[in-house]
């Protein structure tokens, strides 16, 4: 099991990349952890890091969000908070996004987990006592 920890924010670019350079190769991410806990901010690191010039903010009503990295891969950004059936989120088409080629970043993804597949790498995000934020995948 991999750790990283984000001291604080003026960090977070620096250990995206470390995240990177230690998934290289993996696509599909599930991150989990408690309301709060930097998913969203984590996930924007990873976009400016991957060069998106786009803007990137939750997803939280839209359920998906696109962007283009600076090398052109397609990312989407998912927030299955909302979810409450499966159903719902294959009609989203979320089976085209996970057998697609598009970089693939799912928060609250325990609210579709039967429908990942195993390659899907689950990332936690927790929060330690004195706040630091720890990714274990």
């Amino acid at each position: 099991m991999n750790r990283l920890v984000i001291d604080d924010l003026s960090s977070i670019d620096q250990v995206a990349k470390m995240f990177l350079d230690a998934t290289e190769g993996v696509r599909l991410f599930a991150f989990n952890g408690q309301m709060g806990a930097g998913k969203t901010t984590f996930i924007c690191a990873l976009c400016r890091v991957l060069g998106v010039d786009d803007e990137v903010s939750s997803p939280t009503f839209t359920i998906v969000n696109e962007y283009v990295a600076g090398d052109g891969r397609e990312i989407c950004h998912f927030d299955f908070y909302r979810i409450e059936s499966l159903t719902e989120a294959m009609d989203i088409g979320l089976d085209e996004y996970l057998y697609s080629d598009k970089i693939c970043f799912m928060e609250w993804s325990e609210n579709v987990e039967q429908l990942l597949p195993p390659e899907t790498l689950k990332v936690n995000i927790s929060i330690t006592a004195d706040g630091v934020r720890e990714l274990t995948f």
